[in-house]
């Protein structure tokens, strides 16, 4: 029976790596696969850290990945396995698509991502897989953060400072007149919290953005004024005491 799979790791756990060993493994049984991604590095490719390659099909946000599998299935006469490298930058509903490419048409999906962005929540791709995936892996190549800890999160870094504010979706190592040179690298939870709240402080020019609260959200955590003028009447009445029975004790 086809299977969603979706596997996830952090940078440098070798996602492509495996998404290009399966591709291979199958191709090498005479079996069709479609390999996709979205900013990769190599622009049409699916590439490695480790220096391998393969030429792969570019997903754009209007790519009905339901309709190009079963396009390619007509074309060769048959499709095994849909994989798809770079997931998290997929749109949700190329997700539902994915899914349906597994119930409708019985291949099997191999799903590569990261789970969360450099701002340190989910992808709204990878939060789509997790809900409809049959299968979810954490690659287990663990990564490091500088101090030696095992690197949890991903963080942008521009012109050598973490930031955690803009687009989702900025390719590393970029350059650009106003936003400077983009580098991504792998933190541990511990320095990626402090990286964000020293960022959070930097745009708000505050070094603790705790200390800022907008007039139309007051702090409700102190004590609670009330107004009696505001507090229904029957609240300040006394209630009634019955009076003792004839012979009651005192």
């Amino acid at each position: 029976m086809a299977e969603l799979r979706f596997i996830f790791g952090t940078m440098g756990s070798g996602k492509s790596t495996q998404a290009l060993q399966i591709h291979h493994n199958l191709r090498a049984r005479g079996l069709r696969t479609v390999l996709t991604t979205q900013l990769d590095r190599s622009g049409g490719r699916v590439s490695s850290r480790l220096g391998v390659s393969a030429d792969a099909e570019v997903v754009e946000a209007s790519t009905d990945l339901f309709e190009l599998a079963r396009r390619r299935r007509e074309q060769w006469g048959a499709l095994h396995a849909v994989i798809c490298d770079e997931a998290q930058f997929y749109e949700p509903v190329q997700c539902e698509q994915l899914a349906r490419v597994v119930d409708e048409l019985g291949i099997d999906v191999y799903a590569f991502g990261l789970l969360t962005s450099f701002q340190g929540t989910l992808f709204p791709a990878s939060a789509r897989l997790l809900e409809l995936a049959d299968v979810r892996t954490e690659i287990q190549v663990e990564a490091r953060c500088w101090c030696g800890a095992r690197a949890t999160h991903n963080a942008r870094f521009v012109d050598g400072r973490q930031v955690v504010a803009g687009l989702l979706k900025v390719v590393g190592d970029t350059t650009g007149p106003a936003a400077g040179e983009v580098t991504y690298d792998l933190l541990c939870r511990r320095h990626w919290l402090e990286g964000a709240r020293r960022a959070r402080g930097d745009q708000l020019g505050l070094l603790d953005d705790d200390t800022i609260r907008p007039p139309d959200r007051p702090d409700h955590t102190g004590p609670v004024e009330v107004d009696p003028a505001a507090v229904p009447h029957l609240l300040h009445a006394e209630t009634p005491r019955p009076a003792p029975s004839p012979g009651a004790a005192r």
